[in-house]
């Protein structure tokens, strides 16, 4: 994987989950903008601005940094300013500098994630903002959580478009012969920078992250279907049953557990990635034992991936100069993502990044 050192700036990141946004203030790197977020005391809604005071670049996501109501005050010499970044008090005088402003960045909230657009303001469309209706939606519970990654967030997309590794990397949890053993069906959408990855597996063993969850006993019908919605949300749609169980013409699927698995891959700065991960299902949805069962082997999962990530992304920091990659088929779905990644750089670049504009 070439070390990627550009950014597609004028696209809609996670930059937390919406229950991490409250009245204490969250400090985050997105595209190596240090942000700061917290949650307006008026209307509710995240405010995200850039965390360092224009006077001596103090962090402002850092004690003793405060809100006063929703003005927030640097915690090292007083400046302090509103929700859209316009400093209205310095210590010592009454006069402000005009040039005492933070940038503003826009912010959309949308299926428990708070998403922020770092590129040019006048290009953010909140109504672009790609769903994961599933995060919150009724009949569905969902466990979730953060890891920073330090490797390259191209490799986090090749690692997520790839489940073949599941068999290796993830045996004993997800993995199972077949995973690797399936041919896989890839659909590119180059216009709407949407790739899809499927998956469907017939008589396979059932993986103990499935069997100790919903009690099937024997060998299921395994489906894997992603959608990765460039830049940075990742759906598995994902659908287990006991061997030789179809859902009923008219849609419906009684016998058959379905679970949605969500990444949100948000690049934190230059070698840097954030792992928003969420698995969200519909059924045994009043069971707290498989959410927590869930939610712990999801984080094993997790962590097996990022130490892989953080081993490769060391390794390819110390390869030769022109290393010649290999990829074969299963690659498919992670190439096609690289080349929409590499044009959303290219346009991003193209469109400038323009002036901040208030929240």
């Amino acid at each position: 994987m070439p070390h990627m050192t550009a950014f597609a700036r004028n696209q809609w990141y996670v930059a937390a989950y919406s229950h991490e946004v409250g009245r204490e203030l969250l400090g985050r790197t997105v595209l190596g903008e240090p942000l700061v977020l917290y949650r307006a005391e008026e209307d509710g809604g995240p405010v995200v601005l850039h965390d360092r005071c224009v006077h001596r670049r103090y962090p402002l996501s850092e004690a003793p940094t405060r809100l006063d109501g929703d003005r927030i005050v640097c915690g090292y010499h007083g400046f302090t300013y509103d929700t859209t970044g316009t400093c209205v008090y310095v210590p010592g005088q009454k006069r402000v500098p005009r040039t005492a402003r933070v940038a503003s960045y826009p912010v959309a909230e949308r299926d428990s994630l708070v998403w922020v657009w770092i590129g040019d303001p006048a290009l953010a469309d909140p109504e672009a903002v790609p769903r994961a209706r599933h995060l919150d939606a009724p009949g569905w519970v969902t466990v979730r959580g953060m890891e920073p990654i330090d490797a390259d967030y191209g490799l986090l997309v090749d690692n997520l478009l790839d489940l073949s590794h599941e068999t290796y990397l993830h045996g004993g949890h997800i993995g199972t012969p077949e995973v690797a053993e399936t041919p896989i069906t890839t659909e590119v959408d180059e216009g709407a920078g949407i790739v899809r990855v499927s998956r469907h597996m017939d008589d396979a063993e059932c993986p103990p992250f499935y069997a100790r969850s919903t009690g099937i006993v024997g060998r299921i019908d395994r489906w894997q279907d992603i959608e990765y919605h460039a830049p940075c949300l990742y759906v598995l749609h994902s659908r287990v049953a006991p061997t030789g169980t179809v859902p009923a013409p008219d849609g419906g699927d009684p016998e058959g557990f379905h679970t949605e698995i969500t990444y949100a891959i948000t690049p934190s700065g230059d070698g840097k990635v954030y792992d928003f991960w969420a698995v969200s299902r519909d059924w045994a949805t009043d069971d707290a034992e498989v959410t927590e069962f869930l939610y712990k082997s999801n984080r094993t999962v997790v962590m097996q991936d990022v130490d892989a990530l953080n081993l490769l992304q060391r390794t390819l920091g110390g390869e030769r100069a022109g290393y010649q990659e290999l990829s074969i088929n299963i690659d498919t779905g992670g190439l096609a993502a690289r080349r929409i990644l590499a044009r959303l750089v290219e346009e991003g670049e193209g469109a400038g990044t323009g002036p901040r504009v208030a929240r």
